[in-house]
């Protein structure tokens, strides 16, 4: 006779193969949606080692148009998240990745600051909703005690595109200028923005929206998981459920707040890390991109192992504020070092590191208070009012950069905002337990 320790571990076998089936699914095609995002959104990083010169841009003018991306997302990302719920994932980010690739391609045609301004504003409007997107359909796929790992795994798509795109950017910056009479910037927006439409379509014949649908699962297999999930949702006990009781919780707004200070030091390395290279006297932009990829193979393993660990031990405070720590580190190492180039790169890799590693646990708070509606609309909230830091930092640095001719004075503005991020999540978020939730 089978003995209940016998059946126990042939069900957690059963369910570690149903859900590494699943993973190996959904995770790559994620990973890869979201690495031509990022390369859409952050290109503009490379562009402008000659974008702002061509047009005669200031470098305000180029931090404050990299940045409007992110007053897109504000506006849109609730919307669209609220959509996906009721329409599903599928015919959501095929929507929005077709729309963002075509808008990027228009990039290439700016002439005046307010055309920049208006098709970076467009660029965010149209992405808003597939970052937060991601983070519900995962819920709607893996439980609890899974869900950081993949996260953790997802977010390593950042790493991805900066371990292909800084090369693949910095090699159309050094070859492709005059070609066809267009500037190397121009064919950037071109070349990059091309593979996001052809993604919007593939995402049409791949994506499935939920487990029930997937007939790539046995009848099973389905079961498992519909039972693990719904088993899930009661162990985690009660939890809001409509958008307008999210927004009447006050830990949904201090995880905006927190999210606002953490998620800063993502974009300024994004859109600001060529200059950053640049400055330490790399002038060939092919060596910027190549020498732009090596935080992000570092912070992959970073991303991996935070995430993992932080589902093995149900902790997510000290592992999500540990990492916002570095990433300040990272930010103020880049100035004091600023005249030692080896030094300097090596606190760069590790504030990009440790910003990206703070993503996977962050986000498991959320769902601890939060389900249904509430959880689609009030991800999307943290997340779009969170990403207006990705405006103001990208353009307080070339606001400081245009004042002072540096840009480690901003990088120390928005290393205060990541202090801050790990203070309020030390100071106000209740300490983990195995039974990790908020009690609101």
């Amino acid at each position: 006779m089978t003995s209940h320790i016998d059946l126990a571990y042939s069900n957690a076998g059963a369910a570690d193969a149903v859900y590494s089936k699943i993973a190996k699914r959904i995770i790559p095609f994620l990973i890869l949606l979201f690495v031509v995002a990022w390369l859409d959104r952050v290109n503009v990083g490379f562009a402008r080692l000659q974008m702002v010169t061509d047009l005669r841009f200031s470098e305000a003018v180029y931090g404050f148009g990299a940045g409007i991306f992110y007053a897109g997302y504000l506006l849109f990302e609730i919307p669209s998240n609220l959509f996906l719920e009721r329409i599903g994932a599928r015919k959501t980010i095929a929507r929005i990745t077709i729309l963002w690739g075509i808008t990027s391609i228009a990039t290439m045609f700016v002439k005046t600051a307010l055309s920049f301004y208006i098709l970076r504003f467009l660029l965010g409007a149209f992405e808003a909703g597939l970052y937060p997107g991601v983070i519900l359909y995962l819920t709607y796929w893996f439980p609890t005690t899974r869900r950081a790992h993949m996260m953790g795994v997802f977010m390593t798509a950042i790493p991805v595109a900066g371990i292909l795109g800084g090369p693949l950017s910095g090699w159309i910056m050094a070859t492709a200028g005059g070609v066809g009479q267009l500037a190397n910037w121009q064919w950037l927006f071109l070349l990059e923005g091309i593979p996001s439409i052809v993604m919007g379509i593939l995402t049409l014949l791949v994506v499935v929206d939920e487990p029930g649908e997937a007939r790539w699962l046995t009848e099973r297999e389905r079961q498992l998981v519909v039972t693990d999930l719904e088993t899930d949702r009661r162990q985690s006990g009660s939890r809001k459920y409509g958008f307008t009781e999210a927004l009447r919780i006050p830990q949904v707004w201090l995880l905006t707040v927190i999210y606002f200070c953490l998620v800063s030091a993502n974009p300024t390395f994004g859109f600001w890390g060529p200059t950053i290279i640049n400055g330490l006297g790399v002038k060939n932009n092919m060596m910027i991109g190549l020498l732009s990829a090596v935080p992000y193979i570092v912070s992959g393993i970073g991303i991996v192992w935070v995430g993992r660990h932080s589902d093995l031990t149900l902790e997510r405070r000290y592992h999500c504020a540990l990492s916002c720590l570095a990433a300040a580190a990272g930010l103020i190492l880049i100035g004091v070092f600023e005249n030692f180039p080896f030094l300097a790169f090596a606190a760069l890799i590790i504030g990009v590191t440790g910003v990206l590693s703070a993503f996977a646990p962050f986000w498991q708070m959320p769902t601890t208070l939060l389900a249904g509606t509430a959880a689609a609309g009030g991800i999307a909230l943290i997340n779009s009012i969170g990403n207006l830091s990705g405006w103001l930092a990208p353009f307080a640095v070339g606001w400081f950069r245009d004042l002072t001719g540096k840009t480690s004075t901003g990088l120390y503005v928005v290393a205060g905002l990541e202090v801050v991020a790990a203070t309020l999540i030390l100071v106000l978020v209740p300490p983990a337990s195995k039974a990790y939730r908020w009690k609101s």
